[in-house]
């Protein structure tokens, strides 16, 4: 981590103003670009001083380290339910599918994650952020597929890398797919996405 927190008083109300923080930068990098949104933007739709945002963030590199990292967590937390959840790994996975593709075709958060790609094709430091978070979220999601109750465990590892990446950009190429095609709809997409998990789930005959 490379963001800079200094210290409060009230833990709980600290959290809150960065959160505050972050909503408010999400909403401006979507509007305006990560380039036309700057502190100035961000601390007016944040409601607080440029000077109090830097006392959570030093600056907006620092911002779009922590949306990330949030995003993260969000996934991991799904992926920690599918872990947690006694029935069959493959069912839940697929059942979970709902909630992939509702988080990838939200108009909003499509409109982030797309300009933080673009971001990331110009700045090396979001870039290293993006790669480091998608690294993370692979091994995550591998650590599900190698475990006792999935179907492909014994895969070898050129396989699995193979399935998880095929998976990822299923997933994450329905934003893209969205922002072109408007009216895109979830059941149509689960109607082909759960039956390609099926396969890429279980193991190759």
């Amino acid at each position: 981590m490379t963001e800079k927190q200094k210290r409060h008083s009230d833990p709980a109300l600290a959290e809150a103003r960065r959160n505050q923080v972050l909503t408010a930068a999400a909403d401006c990098f979507r509007r305006k670009g990560y380039h036309g949104a700057g502190m100035a933007e961000i601390s007016k739709t944040a409601g607080m001083s440029a000077g109090h945002i830097y006392n959570y963030f030093n600056s907006k590199e620092a911002i779009i380290e922590a949306i990330i990292q949030r995003d993260m967590e969000e996934m991991f937390s799904v992926f920690q339910q599918f872990e947690d959840d006694p029935g069959e790994l493959l069912t839940n996975m697929l059942d979970g599918a709902d909630h992939g593709v509702e988080r990838h075709i939200d108009k909003e958060k499509n409109a982030l994650e797309l300009e933080m790609l673009a971001e990331a094709a110009r700045n090396q430091k979001v870039a290293f952020l993006m790669q480091q978070s998608d690294t993370h979220a692979r091994a995550r999601f591998r650590r599900l597929l190698t475990g006792e109750r999935s179907l492909v465990k014994d895969a070898t590892d050129k396989e699995l890398d193979a399935r998880i990446n095929v998976i990822f950009a299923m997933i994450t190429g329905l934003a893209m797919r969205r922002t072109l095609y408007p009216e895109l709809q979830k059941d149509t997409i689960l109607l082909a996405l759960r039956p390609a998990l099926r396969t890429l789930l279980s193991p190759f005959n």
